[in-house]
């Protein structure tokens, strides 16, 4: 685990290295959370290239549920600290860190792992200024999602002015999101979701029409989307959900459409026929927004510049559907786990 304590270094201190801090650790994975614990953690001195950060909101999301189980694709070594998404204030810098804040900036952390406790130590590279006119929580809850929207629908899915897009999971986190930027795009938005409740959410965040899949069920998807579009059928397809709703959309896509594959939340990853691809001259898109940019990273880096201008300007703020303290976030987890969130779930020092 991160914390794990090692040789002190000299460092510009802004606060003292004693004492300990809270963090939810992760010492067995589980399907159930009881692998989850609060602990006290022995604060360790800072290394020249380090930056010790305060907590002020972290979000959760599913990859955070998933990693948990053993099923997300990153798999840290037991113990770690849960977390990816943060919104924090610096409180100590090393002398080597190259960090070009001073102590009290607000930043944006990123990383895989450590945002469930008060307090973590990260590098210069895991931190970037809070966008202009954000919360703390919409600051920790900003990054994954809005990434998530803009490669899948500007870089890969190509989204143009005037076309249609489906968005399923509508009311999660990164739903919201792809509903937010289908609008702003100009793309007539329709947006799936379970509840009458959950889809009232996406309609004031910008869908122009909606689908209730506890009334329709992915069988009558297409003929709902048939409906909706003079028997047309959808240009882009924002999945996060596959399992049924995958196979689905396929049958909703126009000639040339495309299927933008974001995740698996229904839990079942599901698979398509060559022949349809090849017959009705679609496309499947696979879309991870980190990898993209980590395997591109100018590209990446313009991709955070513009998550970041889309947020000031109001296109990209999250919407924040619970707030938690950080000594309830493993019920935050029991909600993603339930299905039972709407936006995104933030949890508070």
């Amino acid at each position: 685990m991160s914390s794990t304590p090692t040789a002190g270094h000299t460092t510009t201190a802004a606060t003292g290295t004693s004492g300990h801090y809270t963090a939810l650790v992760c010492r067995a994975l589980s399907d159930n959370l009881s692998g989850l614990a609060f602990e006290q953690i022995a604060r360790r001195p800072l290394a020249p290239d380090e930056i010790r950060v305060r907590m002020r909101a972290t979000a959760l999301g599913f990859p955070d549920l998933l990693m948990t189980r053993g099923l997300y694709q990153v798999k840290p070594p037991l113990p770690y600290v849960p977390g990816m998404e943060s919104c924090a204030e610096i409180i100590e810098i090393g002398a080597q860190s190259g960090a070009p804040w001073p102590c009290g900036q607000r930043v944006i952390v990123s990383g895989k792992e450590g945002a469930l406790a008060h307090e973590r130590i990260v590098r210069r590279t895991q931190l970037r200024p809070v966008p202009e006119g954000l919360s703390d929580e919409q600051a920790a809850a900003l990054t994954s999602q809005g990434l998530t929207a803009y490669v899948s629908l500007v870089r890969r899915g190509q989204l143009e002015r005037g076309e249609t897009l489906l968005v399923h999971g509508a009311s999660g986190g990164v739903g919201l999101a792809a509903v937010r930027l289908g609008a702003h795009l100009g793309a007539r938005v329709i947006a799936t979701g379970s509840s009458a409740a959950k889809l009232a959410v996406a309609a004031a965040n910008g869908a122009h029409e909606t689908v209730d899949l506890s009334v329709v069920g992915a069988d009558g998807l297409r003929d709902r989307i048939r409906e909706l579009t003079a028997d047309k059928g959808v240009d882009v397809v924002f999945d996060p959900v596959g399992g049924d709703l995958f196979d689905a959309s396929i049958r909703c896509l126009v000639w040339g459409g495309r299927l933008v594959v974001v995740g698996f939340a229904s839990g079942r990853i599901p698979s398509v026929a060559a022949n349809q691809i090849l017959i009705r001259g679609i496309s499947v898109i696979g879309v991870r927004a980190g990898e993209y940019g980590r395997r591109d990273p100018a590209r990446g880096a313009e991709n955070i510049v513009e998550v970041d201008r889309l947020a000031r300007a109001g296109v990209l703020l999250p919407h924040i559907g619970l707030r938690l303290p950080l000594l309830r976030a493993i019920e935050g987890f029991e909600k993603l786990a339930a299905r039972q969130s709407v936006g995104r779930i933030v949890v508070t020092p």
